[in-house]
């Protein structure tokens, strides 16, 4: 089954792809939640007309994208943490930890646009982050761990 997808789906495709997907995902799923719409001829010659469209402005935003991602790179980020015995966490860190991080030095980026290089991080240390600020602008940046005074 072809479907146009309305916004991003995670792990299946970005907004106005045409994707295809098993039946049942997509008539029982993807379609009724208003994430994607039947890829019809007419459906696919109206996408069309609006990628033409919407070209132009998209440049502006990689280029927005792009400037974000070279303020955030320069970012030298620090997470406070509760330590246990050595270098052990109490809890962990994760994207929320490294957005509200983000936020602090200046930066709104949501946290379901940051995953962390590993998972969740449970020990002291220097690690990585991707953050997706367009679909083909991803920044990685690093974030250090540092017990809590």
């Amino acid at each position: 089954m072809e479907l146009i997808l309305k916004q991003d789906v995670q792990n299946l495709g970005f907004k106005d792809d045409i994707v295809t997907v098993k039946n049942g995902y997509g008539r029982n799923y993807l379609i009724p939640q208003g994430h994607a719409i039947l890829a019809t001829s007419s459906a696919k010659k109206v996408l069309a007309e609006n990628l033409k469209q919407r070209a132009f402005k998209e440049a502006k935003l990689v280029e927005d994208a792009n400037k974000l991602a070279t303020i955030i790179k320069g970012y030298e980020l620090k997470i406070s943490s509760k330590v246990g015995s050595g270098d052990k966490l109490f809890g962990s860190v994760n994207n929320a930890d490294v957005a509200v991080a983000l936020e602090k030095a200046g930066s709104l980026v949501d946290k379901k646009y940051i995953k962390v290089t590993g998972g969740n991080v449970k020990r002291l240390g220097k690690y990585n982050a991707a953050v997706r600020l367009h679909r083909t602008v991803v920044a990685d940046i690093v974030f250090e761990v540092v017990a809590e005074k």
